[in-house]
């Protein structure tokens, strides 16, 4: 029988990788515990697609190379268009549950360069177009400060599982705020890189138009900022690439920035925000100001109803070329009926809009960029509350067939109407956990920088997690 108890204390992946560097605590040992943690929490959370435990272990019996600053680390690839060698690919979803990742990722070759070992696959809702993590195949993630609520979506598995101290950091990827909505959710650090900072290829040659990018949800700034430093970098004929960095990001963590104007945004028309989430954002504008920078209240110049159909049409389109693909693969056509209801109101409405109509939502997105980056003349960043609400009840987000597009968005984006401007405008966005209700569940506070501006990001968020740490927060699900 395996011991359940958890023996490997750390604070965070870089602690783990130097424990194991120092030779405290072998690679083998660093990866029992962390099955050890997950066979703790998994029965309540259901957060794993696969396990590929046997695979792991090979991996930490290698040599670790001494370079390598995960070197050791166990951790978790999200399941949705991130390929891993063998390991199941089924993006969520019925349609594709046979279906096996022919090679590794780009990002995956990166990341096990890093040094980490590579434990299992983490859940998303079908195609990752849910802000809960719940699907037909695998049922529902769930909250480990509160079981019956959401993880948050589409990164939710890998949010539950980093919450739940089963590792320190999971791998997600964000296309209208994937990474940020289970960061709020779940009480832990999510950041979401520039457009083209790290690679989406080979199977992808850009996510929904370059809004959907990778990256991974942490439990301190400081790894997502290493992390990003081992991943950076466009891949063998990526369509985008980033502006260089200047320097590392990790070094960008422990460096305050000078005094900043940040412009704060409260609300989003027609969706308004709940008491909650605007207390957050009041605590988070007391903390930045008592840091020295300036917050002053503005307006984004962007037509939400408008924003979102447009964000829409090129999310249907991709959703039907996706399907065309699926169907290419597997030699017949693709079997729409055991598709999730909000996948098919999606093709209804969007799957066959003409070329001329997405390249004009493109120009819409790419046009929104350059308002935003005007914006960014007068302020460094720019706040928001990550969520609208606070974590909802596990089958609030559950649609019907009979519902329509309209439905859909006002469903999803009353409750998260901030993220996807970031992903539609190629900004950098994170969402910080500084807040959690009378209730006890998390609320994020949001913030975006201009293109290009990740470190400026890590460093507002290292100053802002030295002033209010919140490693020592424990949800009640929890691997300790």
């Amino acid at each position: 029988m395996q011991n359940l108890a958890p023996t490997v204390p750390w604070r965070d992946g870089l602690d783990l990788a130097e424990q194991i560097r120092a030779g405290a605590v072998t690679p083998l040992e660093a990866l029992g515990d962390t099955i050890a943690r997950l066979e703790r929490v998994n029965p309540t959370l259901n957060a794993i697609v696969e396990t590929l435990f046997d695979r792991a272990r090979e991996t930490a019996r290698r040599p670790v190379a001494d370079s390598a600053p995960f070197a050791g680390v166990p951790t978790f690839i999200k399941d949705l268009f991130m390929p891993v060698a063998g390991a199941r690919m089924t993006n969520g979803s019925l349609l594709c549950e046979g279906a096996t990742g022919p090679f590794d990722a780009e990002l995956i070759r990166r990341l096990r360069q890093a040094g980490v070992v590579i434990a299992g696959t983490t859940t998303s809702p079908e195609f990752g177009t849910s802000y809960s993590t719940e699907s037909r195949l695998f049922g529902a993630t769930r909250n480990p400060w509160s079981p019956g609520h959401v993880a948050g979506g589409s990164s939710g598995g890998a949010a539950a599982l980093v919450a739940a101290r089963v590792v320190p950091f999971a791998h997600g990827n964000d296309g209208g705020g994937s990474l940020r909505v289970p960061a709020s959710c779940c009480g832990v650090f999510g950041l979401k890189p520039t457009r083209g900072r790290v690679p989406i290829g080979p199977l992808v040659g850009e996510g929904w138009a370059g809004m959907g990018i990778n990256h991974a949800i942490t439990l301190s700034v400081r790894d997502s900022a290493a992390l990003l430093d081992a991943t950076a970098g466009s891949g063998p004929g990526d369509p985008y690439a980033a502006p260089a960095q200047d320097g590392r990001f990790l070094d960008a963590v422990s460096r305050p920035p000078k005094s900043l104007r940040i412009g704060l945004v409260r609300s989003l028309a027609p969706w308004p925000t709940h008491p909650d989430c605007l207390a957050a954002i009041d605590h988070t504008v007391r903390l930045c100001e008592s840091l020295g920078h300036r917050v002053e209240e503005i307006e984004l110049p962007v037509s939400a109803p408008e924003f979102y159909d447009t964000v829409f049409t090129i999310i249907g389109a991709q959703t039907r070329s996706l399907l065309t693909m699926i169907s290419a693969m597997s030699g017949h056509p693709a079997d729409e009926s055991v598709l999730e209801p909000r996948t098919r109101i999606l093709l209804r409405a969007k799957g066959d809009v003409s070329g001329a109509a997405y390249a004009a939502a493109v120009d819409g997105i790419h046009a929104l960029g350059r308002r935003m980056a005007g914006i960014h003349a007068d302020f460094d960043l720019l706040l928001t509350p990550t969520l609208a609400k606070p974590p909802v009840a596990i089958g609030t987000l559950d649609m019907e067939d009979s519902q329509t597009l309209d439905d859909l968005i006002d469903l999803f984006h009353s409750f998260s109407p901030f993220t996807a401007l970031f992903n539609a405008t190629g900004q950098p966005a994170m969402s910080v956990p500084l807040h959690w209700t009378a209730g006890g569940l998390p609320v994020g506070s949001h913030f975006a920088a201009p293109f290009g501006g990740e470190s400026l990001l890590f460093s507002l968020a290292g100053q802002l997690e030295a002033a209010q740490p919140w490693n020592g927060r424990v949800p009640p699900v929890n691997a300790l």
